[in-house]
């Protein structure tokens, strides 16, 4: 999925997400002023919708790969 990243707040694990309750890692704004919030699998599986209705994107499903860094470094 191609995404712009919109200019707001980062998701933070108080983030869910709107179909399963899990973390959310992609915020989704709505012509309307709404948003929709998904976890990167409910991302994926309506990816295609989700870009027809969007105006936009932030996508933080990169945070999945990203190694945390430890106190020490």
């Amino acid at each position: 999925m191609t995404t712009t990243v919109a200019p707001t707040a980062p998701l933070t694990a108080e983030d869910r997400c709107d179909r399963c309750g899990a973390q959310a890692y992609l915020r989704v704004e709505l012509a309307s002023g709404g948003e929709l919030l998904f976890c990167a699998h409910h991302a994926r599986e309506h990816g295609d919708r989700l870009k027809e209705i969007a105006v936009a994107v932030q996508d933080e499903t990169h945070k999945l790969t990203t190694k945390p860094t430890s106190a020490a470094d």
